[in-house]
């Protein structure tokens, strides 16, 4: 008998003991989603402080500091649903891993921001309202209910797993705010129907691109007898596209105004481009060897390919959509005159660097969900299709850039993976090519010819899912009525506050 208390005394203290582990370990599970929050407010911080360096002790400083915190929010939020877009693809067909993904993003996202995003900036901060027409203390109010509304919503969508266009967002917001301030007299509508027109077409020319590209891959490789040599042929000529075209942007964009002829740019890029296939060629042939002649090696041969596009991508985006962030800024920068840079349209380097940081940090922070999403649910990729999407989107991307269009990189990157979904469908009903292929796999393998090899193949394998499809349209069509009206309001709360 005096035995039994001390074991029940035992049991308890076991009992109390296991709950206090679940509770530490519930705390732990707690504490690590409030992690990414964190470090967010703590980069918004860092912000404020970097802005306060360069206009502390000035007329409108305050204003400029509350902008650079804004900046930086609306930067993490592109970085955590719109840079998804750039690595997606790489992520879902497996060519690199999520943690490598997220690094390679986000050192091209700083270098395409600092090397070549003043473009598109001007058009953001002074091409939508009429800075001219608009008073600098007004026109600041404008851009500080912009970026609130535009970074909001892109909080909010990326929350709802909705990869929206931050660059719908931060327009639509602009002309809300322009619109609830002054009227629509202000408003470049002529600009707003280049935009919008951009907006059209850039998906679908990304879309063709991409279809035209796998078709190419398919016809020259991937349907050839023997599919290596073919491989060691034209990958490195794929290489070769992307890295000439890379050099002719970079050319493009550090050169001073018309100081090398157009012929000039295009011989340089296919001189780098050159270079870049013989290397590239001697690299492809010491990878091939020793691999079967099957698909599953095209795939090891297209990893470094669809590495380096995604890396292009990572760049062209930054190049563009940098300007979501910190157009307004530069656009509150120039109102209350704290830069000579500013003043001529083109953005301070410091305001630069805001929306680079902040793009890269919300990518590293927020970014794995989206990945997914645009990278494996819309429709199934494999590194050449990857490939596919991803240089497609990249040069759609470059092009606009250089133009000074903001386009949505979100729109070009799912119409190309939508554009190789549906082309897959298409593809694999009507090419003969693929019929016959599949005849002789039949025939080597020894088992009976199906009735349809195509039938087969769509029935067992839904290439493009519609509901995304849906889903993805229904996001981009509300993202700029929704943001705009946001913005107004916001515009009206902030000017019976604070003016």
């Amino acid at each position: 008998m005096p035995d039994r208390p001390a074991v029940l005394t035992k049991r308890t203290l076991d009992k109390d003991l296991d709950k206090l582990t679940h509770v530490e370990d519930a705390a732990k599970f707690v504490s690590r989603k409030l992690v990414p929050p964190g470090l967010g407010l703590v980069f918004l911080g860092l912000a404020m402080l970097f802005a306060g360096v360069y206009v502390f002790d000035r007329p409108g400083a305050v204003l400029v500091i509350a902008a650079a915190a804004l900046a930086a929010y609306m930067a993490m939020n592109i970085g955590a649903n719109d840079v998804t877009n750039n690595v997606g693809a790489a992520v879902g067909a497996r060519a690199m891993t999520m943690g490598q993904a997220l690094v390679i993003a986000a050192i091209f996202e700083i270098l395409g921001a600092t090397v070549a995003g003043g473009e598109v900036v001007k058009t953001i901060s002074s091409n939508i309202v009429d800075a001219v027409e608009v008073p600098p203390g007004t026109l600041s109010w404008i851009m500080m209910a912009a970026l609130m509304a535009a970074a909001l919503w892109i909080n909010l969508a990326t929350w709802m797993n909705a990869p929206v266009s931050t660059t719908h967002a931060i327009v639509g917001a602009v002309i809300g705010a322009g619109i609830g301030a002054v009227g629509p007299e202000p408003v470049k509508w002529r600009v707003m129907i280049e935009i919008t027109s951009a907006w059209v077409t850039s998906p679908l020319i990304g879309g063709v691109i991409a279809a035209s590209l796998l078709f190419m891959v398919k016809t020259l490789i991937i349907y050839r007898a023997d599919k290596i040599a073919a491989a060691r042929r034209w990958v490195p000529v794929l290489i070769a596209m992307m890295i000439g075209g890379f050099a002719s942007y970079m050319v493009l964009q550090l050169e001073s105004a018309g100081e090398f002829s157009s012929p000039t740019i295009m011989l340089f890029g296919i001189v780098v481009g050159a270079l870049g296939w013989f290397v590239a060629r001697l690299f492809v042939r010491r990878q091939s060897v020793g691999l079967e002649n099957r698909n599953s090696s095209l795939r090891v041969l297209f990893q470094i390919p669809l590495i380096g596009s995604a890396a292009l991508l990572s760049f062209a985006h930054g190049a563009n959509d940098v300007s979501n962030a910190v157009g307004p800024l530069s656009a509150i920068v120039r109102a209350v005159g704290e830069s000579a840079e500013a003043a001529q349209g083109r953005p301070p380097i410091w305001v630069l660097l805001i929306g680079a940081f902040g793009i890269s940090v919300g990518l590293l922070l927020f970014g794995p969900r989206l990945i997914r999403l645009v990278g494996e649910q819309i429709t199934k990729l494999n590194p050449m299709r990857a490939y596919c999407v991803a240089l497609s989107t990249a040069f759609t991307v470059i092009v606009a850039s250089w133009l000074g269009l903001p386009v949505s990189t979100t729109h070009i990157a799912v119409g190309s993976v939508f554009g190789v979904g549906f082309f897959r469908e298409w593809y694999t009903r009507h090419s003969k090519r693929r019929i016959e292929y599949m005849r002789r796999k039949a025939e080597n393998w020894a088992v009976d010819e199906p009735e349809d090899p195509n039938t087969h193949e769509v029935r067992r394998r839904y290439l493009v899912r519609r509901s995304h499809f849906m889903t993805i349209v229904a996001a981009w069509i509300i993202t700029v009525p929704t943001s705009a009206a946001l913005a107004a309001m916001i515009y009206w709360v902030m000017f019976a506050l604070f003016v």
